[in-house]
């Protein structure tokens, strides 16, 4: 029997909730003797080292004991999305109305299937991108700015861009 990772998430985010983070993601590489269980937890701050570290604590007991991991060894570790974290879930989406974002669609929109822009609204199932071409011009191009709308469902990959 190996790794129920429906009931690791519930496990996990139970953990979670107590100590107000929330379970980014969930991911197990490898098998046998080299498995990893990558869990990516968040807060609106920000997470720390000590949030980790606490996590970790409490939610390895608790998949020990539940016997969640069945089958021998695996090394747990937890970490923060980072800056370039993925969006997966509509609330993802609507928490980050303002940021840059970086997407790669299943179809094609408008003969692209990659983009980058401010993601500007998230309603209905649809997000609205508003893309923003690189211009060295000094004065402000009218057309330098163009709104895109793509259907959540078309998403297949979506990141932040970090802005520092």
């Amino acid at each position: 029997m190996g790794f129920d990772l429906d009931r690791v998430r519930e496990i996990a985010e139970r953990v979670a909730a107590s100590s107000g983070l929330e379970v980014v993601e969930i991911e197990l590489k490898g098998g046998g003797k080299s498995r990893m269980l990558r869990i990516f937890i968040d807060k609106p701050a920000g997470v720390t080292h000590e949030d980790c570290a606490s996590f970790s604590r409490e939610v390895g007991t608790i998949l020990d004991v539940e016997d969640a991991a069945p089958g021998g060894a695996y090394v747990l570790e937890i970490s923060s999305p980072g800056l370039d974290r993925k969006l997966v879930r509509p609330a993802d989406f609507e928490r980050f109305i303002g940021s840059k974002v970086k997407i790669s669609t299943l179809q094609p929109v408008n003969g692209n299937r990659h983009f980058e822009g401010r993601l500007e609204s998230f309603t209905q199932g649809r997000l609205t991108l508003d893309l923003q071409r690189p211009s060295k011009k000094a004065v402000f191009d009218a057309d330098a700015s163009k709104k895109l709308e793509v259907e959540f469902g078309n998403i297949e990959k979506a990141n932040l861009v970090p802005e520092i």
